[in-house]
């Protein structure tokens, strides 16, 4: 006697060896003696086990499913009822057989409800789920003809669309990024070699840029058309000709100074572009969303659309709405007096560039204190550099022993050579824009903090971090009391918010305050911008560092020289790159100078071997 029985959503059959009430002792068509539950047996035939099970089959195979569920009931029915209404009359052991096969192989049609009893489908679900397979079918045809399109090395046109969503923010249930990575694995490629050598991927400077938009600008980087209104009857600043003091290519300018002699002394006067006057929920959605502008030595994205900067920057040889605030100096270049702060329309007389007036005004031209000038407002950048150099002194940080450091940047022109820029750190350039700046700043956040309106602050705790905070505290590293960005409002949410909040306090009938001290919204555009500036600082660095890797092989470089910073870290010499070596002996303090012999560079990963040589110096 042989047995028809199901294991684990199969059909076999066995012999009997021996049966019992719960159980059936009998031996496979591959004779092994197994033990079969009672319960999982629907058939005890005669005939030859092999053959039945293959007659079974087969005529499960040709039974027509559709017109099976058309003459069950609706009602619960038996495998033996189903065999007799499909068939016409009283069913054979293999019909039953066969039967029971087809009604297990098709789950949409028949749902199982105990041993042999089954129930068909509801119309509605069954159709939608017929619908759901032949869309399955269709979109593994359509995967099927993209992934042989890939690895022919053709990029068919939907992938082409999706290609960076793909490689930067994929959705790995998309059927194009399935097909995609289905073909890189078959040809053992990495989906950007993959991308590469269908012609996806331009450049890899265009693949981190990419990478970091979806990643930051989900939305793109173009502009909403938003009306700029300039600020109309402000009062115009007499007897004041400013001048700006910016990078070559800086086209948001967003400070300026004066320096007007007066009977008494001079009166020194920091003008800041003021966008935050004609601002609108427009305009300060856009400032919520870019938060900062961006920049890497390609190019940048800005935070402003074209008409504000061009609006509100402070080009020359133009009036410019700006907040002011101005300062009294005795004839010993000693401040007397309190400050005080305006908001009005400032005459930019010129906008100097530092490549084109640094090398006339540095420590070894001579022309610090030189009668001849050579460049326009030379005579005013003499006078402020003792004024910068005694702010300093107040704020406890000058240290006329400082040895000469030097900062790196890299420009790249259209064919992709690269050329690093050498500047020294703290020039007399730097020091009087940065003192000029931090004096601003620090003035208007103690206002803002008197006042007791709320504002994005910058603290920092004796030895502690700097921090962003929404109360004024100290900040230890800068040796000030209180301080603020504001300086900066065309490039950072920053400085726009603590604008807003200043320009409120300084005419209280013209402009509402924007934030109260507690705002919950205070907070958030203070954790946002942490946020963005973060992610952007982090792609500068990024797009800094493959540049720099360029340069190495664009120059075939095979030894460097480092400045070690701390364990196997070191900061290459002449290039803005900071990145690990190996072999550095344990002893060699921090600040060594040493050579780094160089490996292989794999711009894709944005990696360089180094080896250490010998230390050079300390």
């Amino acid at each position: 006697m042989n047995i028809f029985y199901e294991e684990s959503g199969q059909f076999k059959v066995a012999t009997v060896i021996q049966k019992n009430d719960a159980s059936y002792q009998a031996d496979t068509v591959g004779g092994k003696r197994v033990k079969i539950k009672a319960a999982n047996v629907f058939l005890e035939f005669n005939a030859d086990a092999p053959s039945f099970l293959e007659n079974a089959q087969n005529q499960a195979a040709t039974m027509d499913i559709p017109l099976l569920w058309e003459v069950v009931s609706d009602a619960e029915f038996t495998a033996e009822m189903a065999a007799k209404e499909y068939f016409g009359a009283t069913p054979s052991q293999t019909e039953l057989a066969a039967t029971l096969i087809a009604l297990y192989a098709a789950p949409m049609y028949f749902y199982k409800k105990n041993k042999g009893v089954f129930k068909a489908a509801p119309e509605e679900t069954l159709k939608q789920a017929l619908a759901a397979i032949e869309r399955k079918k269709q979109q593994d045809a359509q995967m099927a003809a993209w992934i042989d399109e890939l690895t022919a090395f053709r990029l068919p046109e939907q992938i082409a669309g999706e290609l960076p969503k793909i490689l930067h923010k994929p959705d790995k249930q998309a059927l194009e990024y399935k097909a995609f990575i289905k073909a890189a694995d078959s040809l053992k490629l990495s989906p950007l070699a993959l991308a590469q050598a269908v012609g996806g991927v331009p450049s890899i400077p265009q693949y981190l840029l990419d990478g970091f938009l979806f990643n930051n600008f989900e939305q793109g980087i173009d502009f909403p058309e938003i009306l700029c209104e300039k600020p109309q009857d402000l009062p115009i600043a007499e007897n004041i000709q400013a001048f700006s003091i910016d990078d070559i290519s800086t086209t948001e300018i967003d400070d300026a100074i004066s320096l007007t002699k007066v009977n008494t002394g001079f009166v020194l006067g920091i003008h800041i572009a003021a966008p935050a006057l004609s601002a609108n929920e427009h305009i300060e959605k856009i400032v919520q969303q870019r938060q900062s502008t961006v920049y890497f030595p390609t190019g940048k994205i800005t935070m402003l659309p074209e008409n504000w900067i061009h609006t509100f920057s402070l080009d020359e040889q133009s009036y410019r709405p700006c907040v002011s605030v101005y300062f009294h100096l005795d004839e010993n270049a000693q401040f007397v007096g309190e400050p005080y702060t305006k908001i009005e329309q400032v005459w930019i007389e010129k906008n100097l560039r530092i490549q084109e007036i640094e090398p006339f005004f540095n420590r070894l031209s001579g022309s610090l204190k030189s009668d001849e000038d050579k460049f326009p407002f030379h005579n005013e950048l003499k006078n402020l550099l003792p004024m910068a150099i005694s702010l300093q002194k107040q704020r406890g940080k000058y240290d006329e022993n400082t040895p000469v450091r030097y900062e790196y940047s890299l420009e790249v022109d259209e064919n992709g050579t690269v050329t690093p820029v050498k500047r020294e750190r703290d020039a007399p350039i730097d020091t009087i824009v940065g003192e000029m700046m931090i004096l601003a700043n620090r003035t208007w956040a103690e206002m803002l903090d008197k006042a007791g309106l709320g504002g994005i602050f910058r603290v920092q705790a004796p030895k502690g971090l700097v921090k962003l905070s929404t109360k004024s505290s100290p900040h230890d590293g800068l040796g000030v009391a209180h301080y603020a960005w504001h300086t900066s409002p065309l490039r950072r949410a920053t400085d726009f918010i603590n604008q807003q909040q200043l320009i409120s306090l300084i005419d209280k009938e013209k402009y509402q305050v924007r934030f109260a001290a507690n705002d919950a919204q205070l907070f958030a555009a203070l954790r946002d911008f942490e946020s963005a500036y973060t992610a952007y600082n982090d792609f500068q660095n990024q797009m800094e560092r493959y540049w720099s890797l360029v340069y190495l092989q664009q120059e075939n470089i095979k030894e460097i020289n480092a400045i070690l910073l701390k364990g196997d870290l070191v900061r290459i010499d002449g290039l803005p790159l900071v990145t690990r070596a190996v072999g550095i002996p344990i002893d060699i303090p921090p600040r060594t100078l040493m050579k780094l012999r160089i490996g292989e560079i794999d711009l894709i990963t944005q990696s360089v071997g180094l080896q250490y040589v010998n230390a050079v110096a300390e």
